[in-house]
Parts: C-alpha cells; sequence; structure tokens
C-alpha cells in the first residue's frame, strides 16, 4: 500500500505550507536532500489552513500534555507535507532515521518523551514498523519560535 493510501485510510490530510508571520525570513529549505538522506528543518504544528497552532504559555502552565501531544501530531503531518513537496511522494522514503523533538516546558515539566509520542506514534502508524523505526530525542525548551509548543526535526533515507 503506498503511504498517500495509507494516509487517506487513517483519515488524514496533509495541511499546506505554513503561513508564516509577515516579516519572518527563513534563509533554508524546510527539506535538503543529500545522496539518499533528506534532512528535515525543525516544524512546528499547522493547523488545516495553513495557520501556525500555537498557545499561550508552556506544556505544564497551561497547556496540558494532550494538547502538546496533539501538537507532535500536527507537526508530524506538517513535516510529511514538507517531505511530500520535496520528494513528490512519501513512497520514496525508505526508513525514518532520526527525530529532534523540543518541547516548551514549565519549569520542572518533565515529560517531554510524551508529548514527542504524538508524532513518533503518527510516523509509526503511517510507515509501520518497519520504516516508522527511529531515533529520538525529546528535550524541554524554554521558548520557541512563534509561540509554537513543540519543534521536531528529522531525518530520513530515501530511494
Amino acid at each position: 500500500m503506498s503511504i498517500e493510501a495509507r494516509l487517506t485510510e487513517l483519515g488524514l490530510v496533509l495541511p499546506p505550507a505554513p503561513t508564516l508571520p509577515p516579516g519572518t525570513v527563513l534563509p533554508f529549505r524546510f527539506v535538503r536532500v543529500v545522496g539518499r538522506r533528506a534532512a528535515i528543518s525543525g516544524h512546528g504544528p499547522v493547523l488545516p489552513d495553513g495557520r501556525l497552532w500555537s498557545l499561550p504559555g508552556r506544556v505544564g502552565d497551561p497547556i496540558t500534555v494532550e494538547q502538546a501531544t496533539e501538537a507532535a501530531r500536527l507537526t508530524g503531518l506538517a513535516i510529511l507535507a514538507s517531505l511530500h513537496r520535496e520528494l513528490g511522494s512519501l513512497d520514496r522514503v525508505t526508513a525514518w532515521v532520526r527525530a529532534f523533538g523540543m518541547v516548551t516546558s514549565a519549569p520542572g515539566f518533565q515529560a517531554m518523551p510524551a508529548v514527542i509520542n504524538g508524532f513518533s506514534d503518527l510516523i509509526l502508524a503511517v510507515f509501520g514498523p518497519e520504516r516508522g523505526q527511529h531515533a529520538r530525542s525529546a528535550v524541554g525548551v524554554a521558548a520557541l519560535p512563534f509561540g509554537i509548543p513543540v519543534e521536531i526535526e528529522a531525518e530520513v533515507e530515501i530511494d
């Protein structure tokens, strides 16, 4: 089954490229292909209309783990959309290599891995355990760009 068919089967829709605040300049590519690897720049959660998803505050105060986990899932969909735009087909992804998740965390919050599971669970559901399994880190940070609660970067192997 193709990845696009799997997305449809799961009822998932990839968002458009994110709408960034006026004046934002990003002097890099969202996806950089080098040989058989694609490095994916840090992405945040994107809503179906292209707006960045953000809530005021930090995860743990007042943003809940459940809200942040959904943000990580939306970030995964944004990453898949960027990969699709760059590669033309997600079927070119032969393996997820690594992911690095950052969570805007309130003092004392330590459930960053649970938050980033929203991303990992999505990737495993879409690509399966063979292609979707990846190495991963999840860390807490004081702030992220544009007030987003989660940012994730990754690397995949492609054909």
